[in-house]
């Protein structure tokens, strides 16, 4: 038990004054559920490996160890992104978003720097012990994610401008797309394949679609202090961008496919993905309801795990299971 903490409108004093791996479950249940992330980013490096190895004509998969352990890096570093923006948002979240974990008094801002500081010393010990060469990604990771945690020193010019503000932070995906790829070229002692430059674009704009989904709001869900970009863009211009970045992701997977040698049933299956994630964002243009914006949300995360599947999953389960 821990002392009694000062909450709002929104607190559990059972919640808020439990053990704390019970408030941990709770706060990873909300801001961070393991399981379901978990599953999303073993994806994301299995992907990243397959494709690399597959560009360069590997045969097989890395070694289970050196995947497990990759796993634990990348999963552990999205908690280290999550815990970052918890601080980051501090300020808005103390102001609008009340009811979140920190807000409320669940977890301390105390707390998750002691987290913070576990999962990496974690991080670094176990990279070091199984492959030391991977640190060097690793520490340009967390060298961004540091700076990010900063705003890049720019909060205030980053705040007003939005557009940047996503655009840089955004490209802590394609670094953690790095040092996932990098379980097979780096560690195999070879040059990283050129295609990945598209994989790692296409990583890149997935996070921007992801981004800019789940931030779609039907007239009248708006509320006070949530960025969304119908409310800054207005319904039009907003489901325009989102279609536009779906559509330049599209373009540059098809590239990342054709660097891999993957024929025309990969730019079909591609195409059939772009046409039905799109539709949602189509059709909420006619009806701006509650349950089109949410599936638009949907679509982004179908389309982004739809990319990590076709271009490297899909080839690589195929040729382990048919070749």
């Amino acid at each position: 038990m821990r002392l009694p903490v000062q909450g709002n409108e929104f607190s559990d004093a059972r919640e808020n004054n439990a053990m704390f791996f019970w408030r941990f479950y709770i706060y990873q249940k909300e801001r961070f559920p393991v399981l379901g992330h978990g599953l999303l980013v073993a994806a994301f490096s299995f992907s990243a490996i397959s494709y690399s190895r597959i560009c360069r004509g590997a045969q097989g998969f890395v070694d289970g160890s050196i995947f497990a352990v990759g796993i634990f890096t990348t999963i552990s570093l999205f908690l280290l992104v999550r815990i970052f923006d918890e601080f980051k948002d501090a300020e808005d979240d103390a102001r609008f978003r009340k009811g979140l974990p920190v807000p409320r008094g669940l977890v301390s801002y105390r707390e998750l720097v002691i987290m913070g500081i576990a999962v990496a010393v974690a991080q670094v010990l176990v990279n070091l012990f199984f492959f030391p060469k991977m640190l060097s990604i690793y520490a340009v990771v967390i060298g961004y994610l540091l700076l990010m945690g900063k705003e890049f020193y720019l909060a205030e010019w980053l705040k007003k401008h939005q557009f940047w503000y996503v655009t840089s932070h955004m490209f802590i995906i394609p670094l953690i797309d790095i040092y996932a790829s990098g379980l097979d070229w780096l560690l195999a002692g070879v040059k990283a394949p050129t295609g990945l430059i598209f994989f790692f674009a296409v990583s890149y704009m997935n996070g921007i679609v992801l981004e800019v989904g789940r931030k779609m709001r039907a007239p009248g869900q708006e509320s006070e202090g949530v960025l969304t970009y119908t409310s800054m863009l207005g319904t039009s211009r907003a489901i325009g961008l989102w279609l536009i970045v779906l559509a330049v992701t599209l373009l540059l997977s098809i590239a990342a496919s054709v660097f891999a040698g993957y024929g025309n049933v990969v730019l079909v299956m591609l195409v059939i993905v772009f046409l039905v994630c799109a539709s949602p964002a189509v059709l909420f243009l006619r009806d701006k309801t509650v349950k089109l914006s949410k599936m638009i949300e949907y679509a982004s995360a179908a389309w982004t795990i739809s990319m990590y599947l076709i271009l490297g999953g899909g080839p690589m389960i195929s040729k382990l299971l048919f070749h």
